[in-house]
C-alpha cells in the first residue's frame, strides 16, 4: 500500500520542510526498522543538510515522537472514524472498517507493523501499543452494541474482526485484492451472524474502487 503522504505544515524551501523530513523518517523506518532512523542517513536520503534537521525539530527524540503521533492519528483515528461512519446495518458498518485495511485505506499497515516491531524493543513503545489496540477494539465493540449486540457478545466478535485484521498484518499476508474480496461476504457473516446484502457489497466495491470478479 503507497503510504498516505504526511501534511506539510512549514514552508518548503532548502533546508526542506518537517513534514518531508517526518515522511522520510517514516519511510525509512518501514523499510529497515528504528535505527535507521538517524539523522545523517535522513539527511542523505533527501539531499539536504544535516543541519537543516533542527530547522524542524530539536532532536532525534523528538522525530520519533512526531512519528508516533502520526501513527496514532493516521492508524488509531482512521479506524475509530470507520466505526463511526454511517451505516444502516451492521454488515455494512463491518464493511466500512475492513475497507481501512485493504490497499489505498487511510490506515498503513507496514507502518503499524514497523510500530509493532519497535515495540519489542522499548517498554515505552509496547505501552503505547497496547493502549491503541484496547482504543481500538472499544471503537469496534461500541459500534456493534449500537446495533443491538450484548457487550460481551459485541466483545468477542470486535476481536474477532480485529485480530483477523492485525494477523493479516503480522503475518504480512500476500494476497491478491480479488482474493480478499471474494472472502470479505463470508467474513463479514463469521463476524456479524448475518450476509451482507449485495446493494452493501455494491457499494464497498464501488468505496475501494474495485472492479474485478465478485462472488453474489
Amino acid at each position: 500500500m503507497m503510504a498516505n503522504r504526511i501534511d506539510d505544515d512549514k514552508s518548503t524551501g532548502w533546508r526542506g520542510s518537517r513534514a518531508l523530513w517526518l515522511e522520510a523518517a517514516r519511510d525509512a523506518f518501514v523499510e529497515s526498522g528504528i535505527d535507521a532512523i538517524k539523522i545523517k542517513p535522513l539527511a542523505d536520503r533527501l539531499n539536504l543538510s544535516r543541519t537543516s534537521f533542527y530547522w524542524f525539530f530539536p532532536d532525534r527524540a523528538a522525530l520519533l515522537d512526531a512519528l508516533l503521533a502520526h501513527w496514532q492519528s493516521t492508524n488509531t483515528g482512521s479506524l475509530i472514524a470507520a466505526t463511526d461512519d454511517y451505516a444502516e446495518t451492521i454488515t455494512e458498518a463491518v464493511l466500512n472498517l475492513i475497507s481501512v485495511f485493504l490497499d489505498g485505506g487511510p490506515f498503513e499497515t507496514r507502518l503499524d507493523l514497523a510500530v509493532r516491531g519497535w515495540a519489542h524493543q522499548a517498554e515505552h513503545i509496547a505501552d503505547q501499543v497496547h493502549t491503541a489496540d484496547a482504543t481500538r477494539l472499544s471503537a469496534i465493540r461500541a459500534m456493534f452494541m449500537r446495533f443491538g449486540y450484548q457487550e460481551a457478545d459485541a466483545d468477542v466478535r470486535a476481536r474477532t474482526v480485529y485480530l483477523t485484521q492485525i494477523g493479516y498484518i503480522s503475518m504480512q499476508v500476500q494476497e491478491s485484492l480479488s482474493g480478499r474480496v471474494a472472502r470479505i461476504p463470508n467474513y463479514v457473516m463469521t463476524f456479524t451472524g448475518q450476509r451482507p446484502s449485495n446493494s452493501e457489497l455494491a457499494r464497498f466495491y464501488s468505496r475501494i474502487n474495485y472492479t474485478g470478479p465478485v462472488l453474489v
